[in-house]
């Protein structure tokens, strides 16, 4: 997939409206459309990069970004203090239904232990 096929590229670039709930210069954050917890946003890079195997420094950075705008998102959510769950997942097994990296944060329910 190209960055003029990706619905989160078209979205970033505001060519598909979209509430943000957080943004800044390297990644934004929208609601899921098919939420598996009361609270599910989604946190997406601007740059399109496709998987975890990408150009290890935008990777990196990418990465940082997300977890740095997760905890912002977690606290103007107010689900610091009773949890929340990160996810990022890789590839079509893991349920990931958009090649763009992406990260998941989900909240407000006790969610069930992994492993």
């Amino acid at each position: 997939m190209t960055k003029d096929d990706c619905i989160f590229c078209k979205i970033g670039d505001r060519e598909i409206p979209a509430e943000f709930l957080y943004r800044d210069d390297f990644v934004f954050a929208i609601r899921d459309i098919k939420p598996e917890a009361p609270v599910h946003i989604l946190i997406i890079p601007f740059a399109h990069i496709v998987d975890l195997s990408s150009e290890p420094t935008e990777r990196l950075h990418a990465l940082g970004s997300l977890f740095s705008a997760s905890t912002t998102l977690a606290k103007q959510l107010n689900v610091t203090e009773s949890g929340y769950r990160l996810v990022v997942n890789q590839g079509p097994d893991s349920g990931q239904w958009v090649p763009h990296l992406h990260m998941h944060l989900l909240a407000g329910r006790p969610l069930s232990a992994i492993g």
